[in-house]
């Protein structure tokens, strides 16, 4: 596309004359801001990215891709239902869940939590709970009658380890001699386990047997939850297999749950991608104004090439390989720049918290307490093309500009 020549000399006007350094400057903020708004890009693209990671493995790895239960009241026929769920060739796992709602309370502490009652012998097939355990194992449960696993920012928040006792309220009314009261129950703290979500701080389990027991369930659950390869697919999955089940049942996806955090990270990624895209468009088109004032201080250089037979085009190449080499060097350096902190900002922002002792965020407020970051070179390669194209097509009016230089008006006052 570009001669020899012309490259030759559109490298050698790149750097204005020696007495003209505001040109220079010029080009050279060009060049960073175009480095600075794509690296800008790239980051917080990888930390969208790492936010979406962390929300499918995590969040979405505990709370199960979808639930099936019987409507208006609790599942009997559960292990029928479950075999026949678990042939089904779009689920992966399967496993019975109690769910309940109540006050735990220790050392003068209440919280609200959402009590699962599990199978840990079936539990590892629908959740990563048994892998984010901190402390104690999740096959405890069967070994200590009403034993608890609490969340970690839940079990400091009650200030209980392992070994210590909190008593569960629970919504509901029990008539005695003394009158109504609520319904306690105490449990002892056999674990806790810390996924670095929201849920740490609001998630208990308990065992099946003695959630059956508190809600006086007998052999009966709640329901059965479920587990897809694909977890986008488990919507329309979940409906198809409780339409196929005989009687009635109903299904329940984690897009009911944390659909909406889902949809705003994705909507977020969509707009600040695009505030950033128009950061990186300004940046590139600096280069507009760069080539128009080296146009106006080659004037008579361009006259003088003119003279010695340079075409039109020729001199209309020698500017765009100018502005070109603006944008290729700062979209480079961008790329290399953006995917380097892209790499290292997950742990750069760690230790930046370890050394002002501040969470910048705090799982109570934030569903993760730290900063994920995951790159995505498709990403990359599309940043970094589209500020090549708008650097390129940048060049294309100063350049015409250039080469509409007519040679006796230029050399007029020379």
């Amino acid at each position: 596309m570009f001669r020899p020549l012309s490259l030759f000399i559109g490298l050698r006007y790149t750097a204005a004359k020696r007495s003209n350094h505001f040109i220079s400057f010029i080009s050279l903020a060009s060049m960073l801001g175009l480095m600075l708004g794509v690296a800008a890009l790239i980051v917080v693209l990888s930390v969208m990215n790492g936010f979406d990671r962390e929300l499918k493995q995590r969040i979405l790895g505990m709370v199960s891709h979808a639930t099936i239960s019987e409507y208006g009241r609790p599942m009997d026929n559960w292990q029928d239902v479950q075999t026949q769920l678990s042939a089904h060739p779009a689920v992966t796992g399967t496993a019975p869940y109690i769910q309940a709602q109540g006050m735990l309370t220790a050392n003068g502490a209440v919280r609200g939590a959402l009590i699962y009652g599990v199978d840990p012998a079936q539990e590892a097939r629908v959740s990563i709970l048994a892998r984010h355990m901190k402390k104690g194992q999740l096959d405890d449960l069967d070994h200590q009658r009403f034993g608890i696993v609490l969340g970690d920012l839940l079990a400091r928040y009650l200030g209980v380890q392992p070994g210590d006792k909190v008593t569960m309220v629970l919504p509901e009314a029990s008539i005695s001699v003394a009158g109504v009261v609520p319904r306690l129950k105490r449990f002892t703290v056999t674990g806790i386990f810390e996924v670095g979500a929201e849920l740490d701080a609001n998630l208990a389990y308990i065992s099946l047997n003695d959630a059956a027991r508190i809600k006086r369930l007998g052999d009966k659950v709640d329901g059965i939850r479920l587990q897809f390869d694909n977890l986008f697919e488990a919507p329309q999955n979940a409906r198809d297999i409780a339409s196929e089940l005989p009687g009635f049942y109903r299904a329940s996806d984690w897009t009911r749950t944390h659909g909406n955090l889902f949809q705003a990270i994705q909507l977020e990624k969509r707009m600040i991608g695009l505030l950033l895209f128009l950061i990186v468009l300004v940046a590139a088109f600096n280069i507009v104004s760069t080539l128009v004032m080296v146009v106006t201080d080659k004037k008579a250089d361009v006259a003088i090439l003119r003279t010695l037979g340079a075409t039109p085009g020729r001199v209309m190449r020698i500017f765009m390989v100018q502005g070109s080499v603006i944008g290729i060097v700062g979209t480079l350096l961008g790329g290399a720049l953006g995917v380097t902190l892209a790499l290292t900002v997950s742990d750069l922002v760690a230790w930046v918290e370890r050394v002002l002792g501040f969470k910048f965020l705090s799982a109570d407020v934030y569903f993760i307490s730290y900063l994920p970051s995951q790159l995505q070179w498709d990403d990359v390669t599309v940043i970094c093309g589209s500020a090549m194209v708008m650097s390129f097509m940048a060049t294309i009016y100063p350049a015409w500009r250039a080469a509409k230089t007519h040679p006796a008006e230029a050399l007029r006052y020379e």
